[in-house]
């Protein structure tokens, strides 16, 4: 694992492979610790990079406010110093809105977007609700908080199944500091909506969804790409398509760097 430093704040990355680079952005609760399995395959024939975002895994807090245009910063402080000026940008939930925020912001880098489990819309005023309470309920009773917001991502078909692997994402997002989670929730509720970059750019694009995503409405989440060019993958699960449908994902994806 590397690190640099961005406004004497320690941000964590990976750089493995060589090939055309390949961008992975973690969701909230998550790190980068979330793409190992994938990695691994990725790095065969890309350049795969994985970043701790603001907050989270063994990158630093950086405020109270975790924007997704601060978290774009640092993801392109990382791109700078790896010479990197084109990849792919997969993210996972809140890295997907930090890949839009990055898109936005250096829209000259991007070869192509896959938003997983991810929306391009901004927060409505009911998710911004949930986003207070939230906030609330993680400084009443941190573990607490943290088990059951893991177990209501995956689909209730899976949580069985899954348990063994569900109690691993959950002892990672116990590593995330009170401070690093309070941040994203208020930058995450604070977030822009971009859906006209789905409309108006002009590299290729995929969102993936689950179609029992306990987090993000299916139905709602189609409408955002209604006469677009993205590409759409649904998964019959829930908002944990990388390990509920970890075979399948890895497949969409490699594809997807082949076409891109």
């Amino acid at each position: 694992m590397n690190s640099i430093l961005f406004k004497n704040t320690r941000i964590s990355y990976t750089d493995s492979g060589k090939g055309t680079a390949v961008i992975l952005l973690h969701g909230f609760l998550e790190n980068q610790q979330m793409w190992n399995n994938y990695v691994s395959v990725f790095a065969k024939k890309n350049r795969v990079i994985t970043i701790d975002l603001l907050g989270h895994g063994a990158t630093e807090c950086l405020g109270y406010i975790h924007s997704m245009e601060n978290n774009a910063d640092i993801v392109h402080a990382v791109l700078t110093k790896l010479h990197i000026r084109k990849a792919i940008f997969v993210g996972h939930s809140m890295g997907g809105y930090v890949a839009l925020a990055f898109a936005e912001s250096y829209p000259d880098y991007i070869k192509g977007l896959v938003l997983l489990n991810s929306t391009s819309r901004a927060d409505s005023d009911e998710r911004k609700l949930n986003r207070n309470r939230a906030i609330k309920a993680v400084k009443q009773s941190f573990s607490n908080f943290i088990s059951l917001s893991i177990a209501n991502l995956f689909s209730e078909e899976n949580r069985e199944r899954l348990k063994d692997k569900i109690e691993t994402v959950k002892n990672e997002a116990l590593k995330t500091p009170l401070q690093g989670i309070v941040a994203s929730l208020e930058g995450m509720k604070t977030r822009m909506d971009r859906e006209v970059l789905l409309h108006l750019t002009p590299y290729p694009k995929m969102l993936i969804l689950g179609k029992k995503d306990p987090v993000l409405n299916y139905e709602e989440n189609l409408e955002q790409i209604e006469e677009t060019n993205v590409q759409l993958v649904t998964f019959p699960d829930g908002h944990m398509s990388h390990i509920e449908n970890e075979e399948e994902l890895t497949k969409v994806l490699l594809d997807f760097f082949k076409k891109v």
